[in-house]
């Protein structure tokens, strides 16, 4: 992190302000020897990063050198701050106030006083320089070989014994499809293997190199390791080695090289595996490509690789990308290498319970599962395991041939500004989800992100470094959360990896670690605010909340030693307290630039002060739902770019002059005025008009209450916002308003999402729809008064289209289904999700056929390719919308939820003929089906069989149903039933081939009246996991069918009031039945828990929920060892007896780990690793 801060110091010394005080104060020459000396540092600094590793004297000098360079920076920033502050720098001119400012007399002692801190910096930066030329250290800008590096770099061969690898057989067998069955466009294909080190790339490729069917393929087999330097000339000779058995003339030239390599490999079938590679230029890599292109049609280059990019560079094809070990599989590994010596203690459960709890912690890893059980091979008691686990565990991937010395090698081929960026992970606490936009913001704020072409914004580079970390391994599982954004996490050993290279820039204190764990010249701290007095550093630069921290109170007492002690803090993170209020003092906090108070949800008000924080570049307010109002005079933080504030729903307006805020690149949510109660101080539209560097989102609320709407709307300046990707648009006003127009709030063509909310306004839709071609995704929500829509059929990429509770909607095209919809490939080209709710008077999709009697048309077949339909609609929702006609969907494949509307378009799209663009029955992919209250449905039985790839079937509120359907045993696919609120519903008489479905593992029965005893046909369900049985007022016996579902795990009963849970003479559950979880709930027959419940041996959770007759637990509960959670609630008498230690039921249930009643606690005694 170093490099970045001497960056930042050469780049303010280098500023007019700085030159400008250097002539005022008499310091020109300070300042020039400082720049001086600082660049010259800076060019060594990599060299001493480097050196560091191996050389404690090195390692010493750096950190002083750290320590100096974070005061220097933090001593020019004091002066850029407090010239701002005075309201003196304006761009880059100074004005006359500056000159006023300081060299009047009363800033005379200011000068004398940072002219002195200058000088002492200077000295300081000056003895430590004259330590780095004492040992020597050289300038570079690129990384060397170090010892360290060239001493892990051990070369590969192509041997290794089958039975030595474990758990890659499916690996291995796609590997295999790869070289031998895939046919690929050149003759000379690539397949890339990648994965962190320690993985088992070398030894899968090992694996394949030396199988009898790749033996048999190819005329020629090739090893190299490629390693760190990636040198063509060397990587040729290799090849010819590998193939003539012997090391080639070292003073042969390369194109003598190239020349006999040619003469091995052209026109023959060679299987080349290059092992290791770390080279990311593409030109490097297609020089060497070009030399091995003669080879036969089928030649195959194997490729392993820790980098995405090096994947990217090498072949087209997707790289195979190898994960950890299966469960089983890891076992498996860590079980013969551990128990190698001793197989009796195998038998031992303590050995087997400990090794499984460490095996978590190795992430799936062969190396570390070796490295792990060869440790443990040594340990013979099960105290010295314990120990192992609780106090070694954690340090043994430090130790030589572990796996921080291999991932490290990862760490070591990083351009130095990705080094910075993923040492700063290290604040993030293991198997936590990082949020990827905070991350590259927290970058950002430290100056770790460097803008070196200015068509890019620094967010858009610092997504770019997150891409190179991701392409490059040290991160995993990125997903994209609709609500939280980008998220992913790292292993946990590349977190170990980040706390050995950050040191001591970088700590986390919390419950888990003590002070002596985080050194005082921590420059970033991850906490729990309650431990904040524990740390006595005053040089914090970061101090985040932990996510893990159970105490989420914020005291004044904890405020004011943030204020007081943390006074060069940069990030602020108090996300998610319970804050009321933010102190006065907030503005001592001069170097502020990120603060973030999000989840705040007692925070009403914020400080004027706040507004002297004029670093301020990201104030977080998201989910403060009791926030009133924004400070005034918002204005003078100049530097403000992010004023995220989603979710604030108790802001009454916005604050006059957030207009000038022109660098404002997210603001949430622009809130209009309701009564015009704030007068001038509240903003109106107009203050968005200049704000054009909009991103993200923006939530524009209470448009009717804009007065003068027409030039408000207009001023607004939405079509400027050509980088705003969402614009929510919601009217919250009660009246109606037939002058407010949609068409003067036109948005940029860029624009992806648009949401419309309960417009009281005129009923057109705007004529600007159709220009916004980028659209992806459409809400219309009412209250509105739109009797129709305009054709959103030839948006090009709409993907979602939502529409709801439009009560006055009668159609969404004008014309009819064979005509005005332009070729049906142009129909909704890339549709995927349709909502249509709450719409009670569309009765058809089309005009023409509203304006027709529709009953006309209720039996006319709609068949055929001409028929217009959505040719890639995925989900369709439709509830309270009696649809007739409509476009088709035969391509559903995940949703259909009908909801009391009509299955007339159902029976149509089912009835589609197959044409030759339809490889398959209309429906047939669908996975999930749901429908509620759909009356014609009976009529549809000789179709639905045809929906064979069903999963998931909920049928509910369909009164005049009397049986299930014959249709359901076709559906061999299903896995889950729901059948809901049916009154006529006879379970017990419904005849079908129940053992047909084989697949059905979920079963719920909920509301069904007419149930008496669960019917007999569910013995037949032998693959049934969960069975939920709810609301059920007849149901009286659950016998005898449980004897047979010897597959279920979960049994749930609630609220059925005449239900026997006993039976004399009966058992209801086999001896050693596989029931985990049972769950007993308002069920006011059960005075006694049943009998069966002894053979239950391996249940692990039972919940007893309102069960008000209950007098007592068994004894039989203490013979359930398997146990480890029990939940009482409201059950008076059995409450009173498990009190702990001196309830008369205690003893039989002491054994059960965990044990809650009404919510609280009682006992816990799970452990973590």
């Amino acid at each position: 992190m170093a490099e970045s801060i001497a960056y930042d110091i050469i780049t303010k010394l280098s500023s007019p302000l700085l030159q400008q005080l250097g002539l005022w104060w008499n310091l020109k020459d300070d300042l020039h020897d400082l720049k001086s000396i600082v660049s010259a540092i800076k060019a060594v600094l990599l060299d001493a990063e480097e050196r560091s590793v191996s050389s404690n004297l090195v390692k010493d000098c750096l950190e002083k050198l750290k320590d100096a360079l974070y005061d220097a920076d933090d001593l020019l920033d004091d002066i850029h701050t407090e010239a701002q502050r005075k309201d003196l720098l304006s761009g880059s001119k100074l004005t006359k106030e500056v000159r006023d400012f300081f060299s009047s007399s009363n800033q005379v002692a200011y000068g004398l006083k940072m002219g002195g801190k200058i000088k002492a910096i200077k000295a300081r930066l000056c003895s430590i320089q004259s330590e780095t030329k004492m040992l020597n250290l050289v300038e570079r800008e690129h990384p060397i070989e170090t010892p360290f590096m060239a001493r892990r770099r051990q070369q590969t061969h192509s041997f290794v014994r089958k039975d030595e690898i474990i758990g890659r057989e499916d690996d291995k067998a796609a590997l295999l499809r790869l070289l031998l069955e895939f046919e690929g466009e050149e003759n000379v294909f690539t397949i890339p293997i990648v994965g962190i080190g320690g993985l088992g790339k070398t030894a899968l490729a090992q694996l394949v190199y030396n199988d009898e069917m790749v033996k048999d393929q190819f005329e020629l087999k090739m090893w190299v390791c490629v390693s760190d330097v990636f040198d063509v000339k060397v990587i040729v000779g290799n090849i010819i080695k590998s193939v003539r058995k012997k090391t080639p003339d070292r003073n042969l030239e390369l194109d003598q090289l190239q020349e006999q390599l040619r003469d091995e490999i052209d026109g023959k079938k060679y299987l080349l595996v290059l092992d290791d590679i770390w080279n990311e230029e593409r030109e490097l890599w297609f020089s060497l490509k070009r030399l091995l292109k003669g080879g036969a049609r089928g030649s195959r280059i194997i490729v392993t690789t820790r980098s995405h990019m090096v994947a990217k560079i090498t072949s087209k094809c997707q790289p195979h990308v190898l994960k950890g070990l299966s469960d089983d599989d890891a076992w498996s590994l860590f079980k013969e290498i551990a128990f190698e010596q001793r197989s009796t203690d195998l038998t031992n459960p303590d050995f087997v319970n400990i090794g499984k709890q460490i095996l978590k912690k190795c992430g799936g890893v062969p190396l570390v599962i070796r490295t792990i059980a060869g440790t443990l091979s040594f340990k013979e008691t099960v105290n010295e395991w314990l120990s192992f686990k609780d106090n070694e565990l954690s340090r043994i991937s430090q130790h030589e041939g572990g796996i921080l010395p291999t991932l490290k090698l990862s760490y070591d081929h990083l351009p130095s500004h990705l080094k910075h960026c993923f040492a700063y992970c290290r604040l993030y606490p293991k198997d936590h989800k990082i949020k990827v936009q905070e991350l590259v913001q927290f970058w950002i704020i430290h100056g770790f992100v460097k803008q070196s072409n200015s068509s890019q914004t620094l967010e858009e580079i610092g997504f770019g470094y997150f891409k190179g970390l991701i392409e490059r391994s040290f991160f995993q599982e990125v997903e994209e959360d609709v609500f939280r954004g980008l998220r992913c996490k790292m292993h946990d050993f590349m977190h170990d990896l980040a706390e050995l290279v950050a040191g001591k820039e970088c700590g986390i204190l919390d419950s888990n670690s003590s002070t002596s764990e985080v050194d005082e010249k921590c420059r970033h701290l991850t906490t729990n605010f309650s431990l904040i007095h524990l740390f006595k550093g005053k040089k914090l630069r970061t101090l985040l909340h932990s996510p893990n921290s159970t105490d989420q109170k914020m005291s004044d007492g904890t405020w004011d030693l943030i204020i007081s002690n943390c006074r060069c803090l940069r990030v602020l993170q108090l996300n998610f307290l319970y804050l009321n209020t933010v102190p006065t003092s907030i503005h001592k906090l001069k170097h502020l630039r990120y603060f973030d108070l999000s989840g705040s949800y007692h925070l009403k008000n914020l400080p004027k002060s706040i507004c002297k924080t004029q670093n301020l570049q990201v104030l977080n307010l998201n989910c403060c739902p009791n926030l009133e109002e924004l400070p005034k005079k918002i204005e003078k933080l100049v530097n403000l770019n992010h004023l995220p504030c989603a979710g604030c729903d108790g802001l009454t307006h916005m604050p006059r002059g957030i207009g000038k805020l022109t660098s404002l690149q997210t603001l949430s949510m622009f809130v209009v005025d309701k009564d015009s109660s704030h007068g001038a101080a509240a903003a109106d539209l107009s203050e968005l008009s200049g704000l054009n560097n909009l991103r993200g989102e923006l939530e524009i609320t209470n448009l009717g209450f804009v007065r003068n709407a027409k030039e408000e709307f207009r001023a607004a300046n939405l079509k400027e916002k050509q980088h705003l990707q969402k614009l929510f648009l919601k009217w919250s006003g009660a009246k109606e308003d037939e002058e407010k127009s949609l068409e003067d709030l036109q948005p940029h063509p860029n624009l992806k999402e648009l949401c419309v909310v309960g417009w009281r306004g005129d009923a057109k839709f705007p004529t600007w729809l159709s220009l916004l071609t980028n659209l992806v995704d459409i809400i219309i929500s009412g209250p509105s008064k739109f009797k129709h829509l305009p054709s959103f059929s030839q948006l090009p990429h709409l993907k979602e289209l939502r529409i709801s509770e439009l009560i006055e909607l009668e159609y969404m095209e004008d014309d009819g289904p064979n005509g005005g919809q332009g070729e049906p490939e142009s129909f909704f080209p890339s549709l995927t999700s349709l909502n249509l709710i709450q719409c009670p008077n569309m009765k058809s999709w089309w005009k023409r056929l509203v304006d027709n009697d529709m009953d006309d048309h209720k039996d006319t077949p709609v068949i055929g390719a001409s028929t217009m339909s959505f040719p890639c609609l995925s989900r369709l929702w439709i509830e309270n919308c009696p649809l007739t006609s409509m476009p088709l969907y035969p391509s559903l494949d995940d949703l259909l939820l009908l909801v009391n509307t009509s299955s007339r378009p159902l029976k149509h799209t089912i009835q589609m003929n197959i044409t030759p663009s339809t490889s398959s029955l209309p429906l047939s992919k669908l996975k999930r089906f749901r429908v509620y209250n759909v009356e014609e449905l009976a009529m549809l039985d000789e179709y639905l069989q045809n929906l064979t790839s069903l999963e998931h079937l909920s049928i509910a509120n369909c009164h005049w149903l009397n049986s299930l359907p014959w249709w359901l045993q076709q559906l061999a696919s299903l896995k889950t039933l729901t059948v809901r609120n049916c009154k006529e519903l006879d379970l017990e008489g419904t005849q079908l081939q129940w053992d047909l479905l084989k697949n059905l593992n979920h079963l719920t029965i909920d509301n069904i009246p007419q149930l008496v005893s669960l019917p007999l046909w569910l013995r037949h369900l032998v693959q049934l996991k969960t069975l939920e049985i709810e609301d059920c007022s007849g149901l009286k016996s659950i016998f005898p069918v449980f004897q047979h579902l010897t597959s279920l795990e979960e049994f749930r009963v609630s609220n059925c009031q005449q239900l026997e849970l006993s039976a004399d003479g009966i058992q209801t559950f086999q001896d050693d039945s596989s029931l985990r979880l049972l769950r007993l709930e308002n069920i006011p027959n059960c005075r006694h828990l049943p009998e069966w419940l002894r053979h239950l041996t391996n249940l692990q959770k039972l919940r007893l929920y309102n069960l008000p007759n209950l007098i007592s637990l068994p004894d039989e509960i203490r013979s359930l060892t398997s146990l480890e959670e029990l939940r009482i609630r409201e059950i008076p008498q059995v409450e009173e007896r498990c009190r702990k230690n001196i309830g008369a039921d205690w003893n039989k249930i002491a054994h059960i780990p965990l044990i809650l009643v009404n919510g609280v606690e009682v006992q816990c005694l799970l452990k973590g690793i």
